[in-house]
């Protein structure tokens, strides 16, 4: 999580143009949750987005983040007059020191599952969970233009190309590749952790709920949209520090990658050849991962 913890980044952007979860998503959770529901912990709770959602199921609940400007930004979104159960701690996830031996019923982490050091946190995951605790985790890789196969390859060639003018050297490795496979590189100690679940979504530029498995995340946005959300990434970040001097278009620059991605994908899709392109809507949806595991 080092580009969220940097003070240059934008923790304002990202809860502005980062994805919302579904009802559905929880209900899937909170379905397969069993048992008492006291004290739920959403590690590398960002803007406490989750945290918030979760908050009329439980008792408590705490967000952590070790990043002090996403704690800022949780607490700015969360007053206490709307959400006197949730508080929020600057922690890492590896290190709960604030929390009781097997004191919480549900852990979850929402795209921020593929940053742990695992070595470290599932041993700290079976101090804390109860016995029969529930342990959710679940990731969204990159979005789809699910009517623009041409964008959809430009979109993905950009986010992976190996030069150094693209986004792919700047993905912070090997975290990406875990949200890339839908955190299937995630494997609870069986020791520890039984009936685990997994549930996933792979979408296709083939038109609307095309791809295969249970769909969670998907959104009509406009194209000046989808670009900010593209700008919340952290590779972007740290092609922007590689890059000082690219500055974009929406701030009277020449522009940066993201400009130079859409101007590409505009010479591909026609219908964006317009005036106020930046207006155009285009529906997207998002592939998933989603962990489930109970503690023996």
């Amino acid at each position: 999580m080092a580009q969220f913890a940097k003070t240059t980044f934008s923790h304002a952007s990202y809860a502005a143009f980062r994805p919302s979860y579904p009802t559905a998503l929880y209900e899937t959770v909170l379905n397969y949750h069993d048992g008492p529901k006291s004290l739920c912990v959403d590690l590398g709770t960002g803007h406490g987005l989750v945290a918030r959602s979760l908050a009329p199921y439980f008792t408590k609940v705490i967000g952590s983040d070790p990043s002090a400007g996403m704690i800022k930004q949780a607490t700015s979104l969360t007053p206490k007059k709307d959400f006197p159960n949730v508080n929020y701690q600057e922690a890492a996830a590896e290190s709960l020191p604030f929390l009781q031996d097997s004191s919480v019923d549900l852990v979850v982490a929402a795209q921020a599952a593929h940053w742990f050091d695992y070595p470290r946190l599932f041993p700290e995951m079976k101090r804390v969970v109860r016995h029969e605790g529930t342990l959710a985790f679940w990731a969204y890789k990159d979005h789809v233009f699910v009517d623009h196969p041409g964008a959809t390859d430009v979109l993905n060639r950009y986010a992976y190309g190996d030069s150094n003018d693209l986004l792919g050297p700047y993905w912070s490795q090997p975290g990406r590749s875990f949200v890339q496979s839908k955190l299937r590189n995630i494997e609870p100690p069986r020791d520890d952790w039984e009936d685990v679940k997994r549930i996933e979504y792979e979408p296709r530029a083939e038109g609307s709920r095309s791809g295969t498995g249970t769909m969670f995340l998907h959104r009509r946005v406009k194209l000046q949209e989808c670009m900010n959300y593209i700008r919340t990434w952290s590779s972007f970040h740290a092609w922007q520090e590689a890059h000082p001097a690219a500055q974009s278009r929406q701030e009277g620059g020449n522009g940066d990658v993201v400009d130079e991605m859409f101007d590409e994908m505009k010479t591909l899709e026609g219908g964006w050849q317009v005036d106020n392109w930046e207006e155009h809507e285009v529906e997207i949806e998002w592939g998933t991962g989603l962990l489930l595991a109970r503690k023996r």
